[in-house]
């Protein structure tokens, strides 16, 4: 048990890591859901469209999700947009540092699936087969507008018997997947540039006020967790004081069942002393909502000196 109690507060005091890794996994986990999915194009004109498009662009959103639901900071950082001003100011450049950090890491996984679905290139395929210009593709010359728009629809469907024996089918083919690939490799490359230039040309910016937004946003993200152990302590022993003092107002009833008590005062003023004087709902209550409207300043210095 303390062996995952350890594991736990690792897990807390390094959540930046944590995340990083996750979102490490959710990327992993898109290419494996990609590679395992059964791509299977309609071939119908009105439908290609929106098959190919939906599946390369509606699992991302799905991951993107996913990687803001798994970041604890996301919900950090709407606490902290949200909360009243109270005495203490609440710092926008904490929360941009903060949006940001939690946008980059939720986009990692939903990159991941379009670029190697651009670079599969069944997905561009299937969507914009029938968008081809059919004057580029000898194939179709004898065709009706109407049976040149079913036969394109049919082209990413190989085993169809109208395009089996059709020679335009691989070419239309392997024109998409040439620009599906290049799309792919250029959206890469892009990415590749700019992570470069925001990881090279990083230290010419103010690096005292990106500290100070590091500093303030970890800060938020360990207050919010001992916070919530303080609560689950205090809790702990309200309860504890709460029943001891249910099992003392049963005394008689609990003698006649020849059950013991424990001594008046055994133990009692160590918990006193953790409750802080807290002893009814109405104080939990009356506490709990200043910590939420009146955020306490940051400064220590009255505590220091008392």
């Amino acid at each position: 048990m303390d062996r995952f109690r350890m594991i736990f507060q690792y897990f807390q005091s390094n959540s930046e890591s944590v995340m990083n890794g996750i979102c490490g996994l959710l990327a992993l986990a898109s290419v494996k859901m990609y590679t395992c999915f059964d791509f299977s194009c309609p071939c119908l004109p009105r439908y290609n469209m929106a098959y190919g498009l939906g599946i390369m662009f509606v699992p991302p959103v799905a991951l993107f999700l996913c990687s803001l639901i798994l970041n604890r900071q996301s919900l950090v950082m709407l606490e902290e947009w949200r909360r009243p001003q109270g005495c203490r100011k609440k710092d926008l450049a904490v929360i941009r540092y903060l949006c940001s950090s939690i946008m980059q890491r939720a986009m990692v996984a939903p990159l991941v699936w379009i670029i190697v679905s651009l670079l599969d290139g069944k997905c561009l395929i299937c969507a914009f087969s029938s968008s081809v210009d059919p004057e580029k593709f000898v194939g179709f010359a004898n065709a009706s507008p109407v049976q040149v728009q079913q036969l394109l629809a049919k082209v990413p469907c190989k085993d169809d018997e109208l395009m089996r024996n059709n020679t335009s089918r691989k070419a239309v083919s392997r024109y998409l997947r040439c620009w599906s690939q290049a799309l792919g490799w250029s959206i890469s490359l892009i990415l590749i540039v700019a992570a470069f230039l925001a990881r090279w040309l990083r230290p010419c910016f103010n690096q005292a006020t990106l500290l100070q937004a590091r500093h303030w946003s970890n800060y938020i993200d360990i207050e919010q967790k001992i916070f919530e152990e303080t609560c689950c302590e205090h809790s702990r022993l309200f309860a504890h004081k709460c029943i001891l003092h249910f099992f003392e107002s049963m005394r008689q009833e609990i003698k006649l069942h020849s059950f013991s008590l424990p001594r008046e005062g055994e133990g009692a003023e160590g918990e006193d002393n953790l409750l802080q004087g807290i002893t009814d709902q109405d104080q939990v209550n009356k506490l709990l909502k200043m910590w939420y409207y009146e955020k306490p300043p940051l400064d220590v210095s009255q505590a220091t000196q008392r």
